[in-house]
């Protein structure tokens, strides 16, 4: 039973590697306790278990908050979004291919992620620094940033499909 909570625990620990949500995490160190209860108690599987889930529910209602406050504000260069939509527009990117419009998508870096993207004018060279305009689905529009006429807003506000009233909002 040792070697199956062992594998449990790098099963987990290798997907944590991959998400870093933190949630494995704390089910790796649960599934590792366990193989170390099972080391000395090769027969009580119930108690196994029981260290298990305990240490992994503890790990993700106690621990997994401030882990997760520390991992975040000690990444360089990071931005971490509250909400997609909110969070993104406004953002700094650098173009990773040429950019176009809807027939000519191309990619943008931007919090370390590839994200897809179009251009709101003319075509954009790969290594330009634009900045996220607004979003269309899961597609960024983006303008260069040295091509911005700082005195008129290129920021896209939500639009509504409800009717008057509906979203909060009058004519």
């Amino acid at each position: 039973m040792v070697i199956a909570w062992v594998a449990l625990g790098v099963g987990l620990v290798l997907f944590e590697m991959h998400h870093m949500a933190f949630y494995a995490l704390f089910g790796a160190i649960g599934a590792l306790a366990a193989a170390v209860v099972a080391a000395f108690l090769p027969d009580a599987i119930l108690l196994q278990g029981t260290v298990a889930v305990v240490l992994t529910i503890l790990g993700v209602v106690a621990a997994r908050p401030y882990v997760t406050r520390v991992f975040h504000r000690g990444q360089r260069g990071g931005h971490v979004t509250r909400g997609v939509h909110g969070g993104l527009i406004g953002q700094e990117a650098v173009t990773l291919e040429d950019v176009g419009d809807e027939h000519s998508i191309g990619h943008v870096r931007l919090a370390g992620e590839r994200w897809l993207a179009i251009s709101g004018g003319s075509n954009i060279p790969p290594g330009t620094p634009v900045l996220v305009t607004a979003l269309r689905g899961t597609t960024l529009i983006v303008w260069p940033i040295d091509a911005i006429d700082r005195s008129t807003p290129l920021l896209e506000t939500p639009r509504s499909d409800a009717p008057d009233g509906a979203d909060g909002r009058t004519t």
